[in-house]
């Protein structure tokens, strides 16, 4: 059995698809639904088990025998989330308790991190998983905090010579994009909300830039289709000999300029781009650049290429944002 949590979210259920695409059925996903249609990111999907989060632990006690690996990937993903118990108690206490289990079972846990632990990027992007190398970092929100706590502690017990599962993988993963995340309201990727702007004769509206060097819209980000981080995940379970802290990004930084630009031109229109101000709550805790370094996911192996931001723009608008149906 493959355990997915947050398994009916945006990069959880596009692993689900990718698990299904190869024939897997055992699949058990770990998620709430709550009373929008999150569901629908499932709806073509057969999977063994659908687990209220609160009942992960005994879930997995009940099946030990019979888990191979546990992708985690469900989390408080809002940067904006002002509940940082909250935030401790989903992203923080529940990931250790994966980590002991999975640890104590001798079951593979592949987990997400995120770019947001690089905070403002003055330490550089260097997916360096060693303590010292960790302790560098600045998160510039709870979310990123969340995330970079739970991989120092990792990386302590890793040091320590702690038992850790048998195989194991934080994924950074950067600005990612694709099909299935229509239910994340305000954090969709800026590709999902400009299409129903773009799509009602509307100008793409993008920040103004309040950082020297920075244009407006020149903002840099390293975009990243959701099927490369499918790739990569695909990958590591399929190499159970590698292990460690990896950046999942293109190692390509692009604009928000550009995002807009490819998505006009996926809908076939002329382009036309508006700008306005940044809200003050955000210019202190706004990230104008991020670029993953992939030296050492290279270094491990992964030789696939990654989607160019067009490419990536193309499929997803036309194959999935401008269809009936734009779920996977």
């Amino acid at each position: 059995m493959i355990v997915v949590t947050g398994g009916a979210g945006f990069i959880g259920s596009n692993l689900v698809a990718a698990l299904a695409a190869r024939g897997i059925t055992d699949l058990a996903v770990v998620d709430r639904f709550r009373d929008g249609e999150k569901w629908q990111n499932l709806a073509k999907r057969e999977v063994a088990a659908l687990v209220p989060p609160d009942q992960t632990l005994a879930f997995l006690d009940q099946h030990a025998a019979e888990i191979d690996t546990v992708f985690h990937l469900g989390a408080i993903s809002a940067t904006t989330e002002r509940d940082v118990d909250k935030i401790v108690a989903n992203n923080v206490a529940l990931t250790l308790d994966l980590w002991r289990w999975c640890s104590w079972r001798g079951c593979r846990l592949i987990y997400a991190s995120s770019a947001a632990t690089y905070g403002d990027g003055s330490a550089g992007f260097d997916d360096d998983g060693s303590c010292d190398g960790l302790a560098r970092l600045r998160p510039l929100n709870a979310y990123g905090w969340s995330k970079h706590l739970v991989d120092r502690r990792i990386a302590r017990a890793v040091a320590g010579g702690d038992l850790v599962p048998p195989q194991w993988a934080g994924l950074k993963f950067f600005n990612v994009y694709g099909p299935n995340e229509a239910h994340k309201g305000d954090m969709m990727s800026v590709v999902a909300k400009l299409h129903p702007q773009l799509t009602a004769g509307q100008p793409a509206r993008l920040f103004k830039s309040h950082k020297d060097g920075f244009e407006d819209g020149g903002q840099l980000r390293d975009f990243i289709f959701v099927d490369d981080c499918v790739a990569v995940m695909l990958w590591l379970y399929d190499h159970p000999e590698v292990s460690g802290l990896f950046n999942v990004g293109t190692g390509k930084a692009r604009s928000f300029k550009d995002l807009a630009l490819a998505t006009f031109a996926a809908l076939g229109l002329p382009p036309r781009i508006e700008y306005f101000e940044m809200p003050e709550h955000l210019r202190g805790k706004y990230q104008y650049f991020t670029q993953a370094t992939t030296d050492r996911l290279r270094a491990a192996g992964f030789d696939q290429p990654f989607t160019e931001l067009e490419e990536g723009v193309r499929r997803y608008v036309q194959d999935f944002l401008s269809q009936p149906d734009p779920y996977r």
